[in-house]
C-alpha cells in the first residue's frame, strides 16, 4: 500500500496499532501473574497449618483407599482416570452412566489433540471403531471454495485428525482405564462434594441401586461435563450460548474433499460436514440464538430444506436432503464459558465443567487432553497427595501452565464464530470476506492459522498477529484502487470492529488468571 500511495503511509498507522496492543496485552499478562503469585504465596501459607493425617478420612466405604476420586467418566474423566493409574495413583471413578453416549459432538479430534493422545498412551482408543483420518479443512462461500491443509509434514505419517462416533470413543478409553488394577469404574451420581474447612475431603453420591454413600481422597477431580452440578462451588460458571447446533447424519455420500471437514460459511452462520464413519458424515447446521425450530412439529425439516438446503455444495445436497427426510434431527445448545476457577485445596475442575468454546473449531478435546497431560507432569514429583500445602501449591500452577494452548483454542474458536456468521453491517461483511481470501491466499496465511486451529501452535501472540493481518488485509482491499470516502469509513470501522473483537477475546484469553483478582477484592 505504501508503494501506491507514496505520500502515505497508512501501514505505519497499522504496525504501531499492533505493536502497542501487543506490548499493552504483555504488561497486562504481566501484572496479573505478579499478582497471582502473590495470591498464590498466601493461599499456600495458610494451608500450612493442615496436619496431613486430617486429610486421611476414612469411613465403612474404603474411603481412605484412593488417591483420586475422578467425577465423571466423559473423555476428559477416561483418559485422566487411565493416566493417573498409570502413573501408579489409586483412583475410584464415578460416573452417572456407564452404558455408550450418544452425542453429536465431541466427534472430531484435532492433530494437536491426537499428539496428546500419543502421549498419554491412549492412542489405541481411535482403533477399531471406525474412525476416520482427517487432513484439514475445506472452506466454502458464495460458489468459491479452498482446501485448507493441516501442517503436518513435520510429524509422523500417523499424525493427523481424527472423527469417530463420541460414544465409541469414549467407550475405547473406559475399558483402557478399567484394565488397570487400582482404577475402579463406578456408577452412580455424584451429589455434593464434602469439604471441611475449605478443603474438598471427598463426595457424597449415590449408587445405581439408590443407595447414598461417601467417598474420600486427598484429590478430587470433577470432570461431569457441560451439565455439571458441582462446578459452582469451584469456579464462577458465566455460560454463554450464542446458538446452537443441529444435527444430522448423511449416509453413503462422497464429500467434496475426502477426509477433510468441511466448513460452509452460509447465512446466517456457519454449516459443518465431517466422517465420522467409512460411511456416514456428520451435518452440524448452526442456528443462531437459544431458541431452534420445532423438530417436533416439522419446522425444523422445512428450515433445514428451504434456508440451509439451496447452501449445501451440490455434490451433497441430494444426501443432505435425504436425511431431513429420514428425521432423526437432534439438536444440542453451544456453550462457551471460560475458566474462572476458585482454587480450592483437594479439588480441580476439568473438562466441559471446567472450561467450554464454541465447538465450531472442534477443540474441546484438545484442550482437555492437553490439561490432563499438564496435571500428570505437575503431580509426578509429589508422591503422597496427602501433603495438602504442596498439593494446593501444585494444583494452582496448573491454572497458568493450561493456558497457552487453552487460550489460543478458546480465543480461536470464539472469534471464528462471530467472523464466520453472516451480519447486515457493512464492516462485519468485509472482515467475513476478508478473513476468506485471507485463508484462500495459501501458504503462510493458510497453514499459521490452521496450525492454530489444530492445536499444533499453541502461541497465543500468533493467534493476535494473525487475526490483525486479517483487518489489515479488508482494509487494504477496501482502499484499492481507488479509496472510496465510503471505503475509508468502512475500512475504519473494519479496524474498530477487529480490535473491539481481539480486545474481549484477549480478556477470554487472560481470564483462567482472574482468580487471583477475585480472591484479592473480596478479601
Amino acid at each position: 500500500m505504501a508503494d501506491q500511495f507514496p505520500n502515505q503511509n497508512p501501514n505505519g498507522y497499522w504496525v504501531g496499532g499492533i505493536l502497542a496492543s501487543v506490548l499493552g496485552v504483555l504488561f497486562l499478562y504481566h501484572l496479573v501473574v505478579r499478582r497471582r503469585r502473590q495470591n498464590g504465596s498466601a493461599c499456600v501459607a495458610s494451608m500450612r497449618t493442615a496436619k496431613a493425617d486430617e486429610n486421611r478420612s476414612v469411613n465403612g466405604n474404603g474411603g481412605g483407599d484412593f488417591d483420586v476420586i475422578v467425577v465423571g467418566a466423559g473423555v476428559a474423566g477416561s483418559a485422566l482416570a487411565y493416566t493417573l493409574g498409570k502413573d501408579g495413583r489409586r483412583v475410584r471413578v464415578i460416573e452417572r452412566d456407564l452404558s455408550e453416549p450418544d452425542r453429536i459432538v465431541g466427534e472430531l479430534l484435532q492433530p494437536g489433540g491426537y499428539l496428546k493422545l500419543i502421549e498419554l498412551a491412549l492412542e489405541d482408543c481411535v482403533e477399531n471403531i471406525d474412525a476416520q483420518r482427517v487432513f484439514g479443512y475445506a472452506l466454502f462461500k458464495d460458489g468459491r471454495n479452498a482446501r485448507l491443509s493441516y501442517p503436518l509434514e513435520m510429524f509422523d505419517s500417523d499424525v493427523s485428525g481424527r472423527s469417530f462416533h463420541n460414544g465409541r470413543f469414549i467407550q475405547r478409553m473406559r475399558e483402557k482405564a478399567a484394565t488397570l488394577p487400582n482404577v475402579q469404574l463406578e456408577q452412580g451420581t455424584v451429589t455434593s462434594l464434602l469439604e471441611d474447612n475449605g478443603t474438598v475431603k471427598g463426595i457424597k453420591y449415590k449408587t445405581k441401586k439408590g443407595q447414598e454413600l461417601t467417598a474420600y481422597a486427598p484429590l478430587t477431580v470433577v470432570c461431569d461435563g457441560c451439565f455439571s452440578n458441582l462446578r459452582r462451588s469451584l469456579c464462577d460458571p458465566k455460560v454463554e450460548v450464542p446458538s446452537c447446533f443441529v444435527g444430522l447424519v448423511l449416509e453413503n455420500c462422497n464429500l467434496p474433499y475426502a477426509d477433510h471437514g468441511h466448513v460452509i460459511l452460509a447465512d446466517p452462520s456457519p454449516i459443518l460436514f465431517y466422517p465420522i464413519s467409512s460411511t456416514e458424515v456428520r451435518c452440524l447446521v448452526d442456528v443462531p440464538g437459544q431458541k431452534v425450530p420445532s423438530i417436533s412439529n416439522g419446522e425444523m425439516a422445512n428450515y433445514l430444506k428451504t434456508v440451509v438446503a439451496p447452501q449445501v455444495p451440490p455434490e451433497i445436497l441430494d444426501a443432505f436432503v435425504a436425511a431431513v427426510d429420514r428425521g432423526n434431527i437432534r439438536s444440542m445448545p453451544n456453550r462457551s464459558m471460560p475458566a474462572a476457577p476458585h482454587p480450592t485445596p483437594g479439588a480441580l475442575l476439568m473438562g466441559d465443567a471446567f472450561n467450554m468454546r464454541h465447538p465450531l473449531t472442534g477443540g474441546g478435546m484438545t484442550v482437555a487432553l492437553s490439561d490432563i497431560v499438564v496435571l500428570r507432569d505437575l503431580l509426578r514429583p509429589l508422591r503422597d497427595l496427602n501433603d495438602v500445602p504442596s498439593l494446593c501449591k501444585y494444583l494452582e500452577s496448573f491454572y497458568t501452565l493450561r493456558k497457552p494452548v487453552a487460550s489460543t483454542i478458546n480465543t480461536l474458536a470464539g472469534a471464528l464464530y462471530k467472523v464466520f456468521c453472516a451480519s447486515p453491517d457493512e464492516a462485519r461483511k468485509e472482515m467475513r470476506q476478508a478473513c476468506f481470501d485471507y485463508l484462500c491466499l495459501g501458504g503462510l496465511f493458510s497453514t499459521g492459522p490452521v496450525s492454530l486451529l489444530s492445536g499444533l501452535n499453541p502461541r497465543p501472540l500468533s493467534l493476535v498477529l494473525h487475526f490483525f493481518a486479517v483487518a489489515i488485509y479488508g482494509v487494504g482491499r477496501l482502499l484499492l484502487p481507488f479509496p472510496s470516502p465510503k471505503r475509508i469509513w468502512i475500512g475504519a470501522r473494519l479496524i474498530s470492529v477487529s480490535h473491539f473483537t481481539s480486545h474481549i477475546h484477549l480478556s477470554f484469553c487472560l481470564q483462567p488468571l482472574s482468580f487471583s483478582w477475585h480472591n484479592m477484592a473480596r478479601s
